[in-house]
C-alpha cells in the first residue's frame, strides 16, 4: 500500500470516467470507487497497517485523490444533466409562428339547461328546491301517496325493487312526502331528479329518466290557484302568448286531477309536426292533493289543502329542441351535445 497504488487508482478512474455516457453509468462508477466496498474505501481501511511515518503522507495523498474523484464525478454529472436539458429543450421547442390551437370548451347538457330554466322560473315564484334519496322506502314511494296495493306500478315487473320494502323511486313524489312529514305548512317546493322504471330502451322510453314535481300546501288553496300557477309557469317557459287547457285525468295522489296542455311553442297553436298538427302539446299532470295523502303525512285536510304537479324533464328537452330520440340524451356524444353551446 503506497503512492504507486494511489496513482494507479487515479489513472484507472480517469480512464473509466472518460467513457461515461449517462447518469446510470456515472453512478455505477461512483459506487465502484467511493461506495462502501469501493476501491478508495478499501484503500482507506487498509491504512492502519502503515507505519506512523507513512500514514500521514499516504493519508494526505489518499484524501486529495478522493476529493479529485468526487469533484470529477460532480463535474461530469453536471455536464451530462446540462446536455440532457439542452436536448429536451430542443425537442420541446415551440414554434411561436404556428397558429394557435382552438380551445374546445364544454357545454351544458340539454337536460341541465331545461332543469336550470325551470328552477329559475319556480324560484322566482317563491318555490324552494328540495332533494331526496333515489333509493326509497316503498311506504314513501307508494303507500303514503294513496297508491292501491294492486296498482300496476307496484308490480316487480314495473319497478326496480332492492327488497320488498325498498325500491328505486319511480317518481320524485317521495320527496314531497318527506317534506310534508318534516315541515309544517305552508309549503311551496319543487323536487327535480332522476327516477327509475322498468322500461325497455327505445326512442321514447328509458329505465332512467328525469322528473320535476311541485307541491303547494297552505290554508285555502283551491283549484284556481293551481290553474293560475301553471298558466304563469307555461307563459314564463314558452312566452306570454302561450295558452293552457286542462283535461280531466286520474291520479291516485290528487283529486280532482288533470293533465295540462299548452299551445305548441313551434307553431303557436296553428299545427305542425311537433304537435301532430293539433296545435297543443301535453306538458304535465297536476291536481289537488288527495286528503288521504295529507293524513298520511300528518297534515289535517280539514285545515290545509294544496296542489301538486309533475312533468318530465326529458320530454320537455325533446320537445323544446326538436330531438327525435331520447337515447341521444344519455349517450354522451360530443357531436350531439356541442349543438347546445
Amino acid at each position: 500500500m503506497d503512492k504507486d497504488r494511489l496513482d494507479q487508482i487515479k489513472q484507472d478512474f480517469q480512464e473509466q470516467i472518460n467513457k461515461i455516457g449517462n447518469i446510470k453509468e456515472l453512478d455505477t462508477l461512483r459506487v465502484q470507487f467511493l461506495g462502501k466496498k469501493g476501491v478508495m474505501t478499501q484503500f482507506m481501511k487498509g491504512m492502519g497497517k502503515l507505519s506512523k511515518a507513512e500514514r500521514p503522507i499516504i493519508g494526505k495523498k489518499a484524501n486529495e485523490i478522493r476529493t479529485e474523484i468526487q469533484e470529477s464525478l460532480e463535474k461530469v454529472k453536471n455536464d451530462i444533466e446540462k446536455k440532457m436539458l439542452e436536448a429536451r429543450l430542443e425537442k420541446e421547442k415551440i414554434d411561436v409562428t404556428l397558429p394557435g390551437r382552438t380551445c374546445h370548451c364544454g357545454v351544458h347538457h340539454p337536460l341541465n339547461i331545461v332543469t336550470s330554466e325551470l328552477e329559475d322560473i319556480f324560484l322566482g315564484m317563491g318555490f324552494s328546491i328540495v332533494d331526496g334519496p333515489e333509493i326509497e322506502w316503498v311506504k314513501y314511494n307508494f303507500d303514503d301517496l294513496n297508491m292501491p296495493k294492486d296498482h300496476s306500478s307496484r308490480d316487480k315487473q314495473e319497478s326496480f325493487y332492492y327488497r320488498d320494502d325498498i325500491v328505486l323511486r319511480t317518481q320524485t313524489s317521495p320527496v314531497q312526502v318527506r317534506t310534508m312529514r318534516a315541515q309544517k305548512p305552508p309549503l311551496r317546493i319543487i323536487s327535480p331528479g332522476r327516477v327509475y322504471r322498468s322500461d325497455e330502451i327505445d326512442a321514447t322510453h328509458s329505465p332512467v329518466f328525469h322528473q320535476m314535481e311541485g307541491l303547494v300546501i297552505d290554508k285555502g288553496i283551491a283549484m284556481s290557484d293551481l290553474k293560475g300557477t301553471m298558466d304563469l309557469f307555461a307563459k314564463k317557459l314558452f312566452g306570454n302568448k302561450t295558452k293552457t287547457k286542462f283535461r280531466p285525468h286520474q291520479f291516485y295522489f290528487t283529486e280532482p286531477s288533470a293533465e295540462m296542455d299548452v299551445t305548441c311553442f313551434k307553431c303557436g297553436g296553428v299545427g305542425c309536426p311537433v304537435c301532430d298538427n293539433s296545435g297543443w302539446v301535453e306538458l304535465l299532470g297536476c291536481g289537488m292533493v288527495h286528503p288521504n295523502v295529507l293524513r298520511a303525512c300528518g297534515i289535517d285536510p280539514n285545515e290545509y289543502s294544496g296542489f301538486a304537479f309533475g312533468l318530465g324533464l326529458d320530454r320537455i328537452a325533446l320537445t323544446k329542441y326538436g330531438i327525435s330520440d331520447l337515447r341521444l340524451l344519455f349517450e354522451n356524444d360530443a357531436r350531439f351535445l356541442s349543438q347546445f353551446n
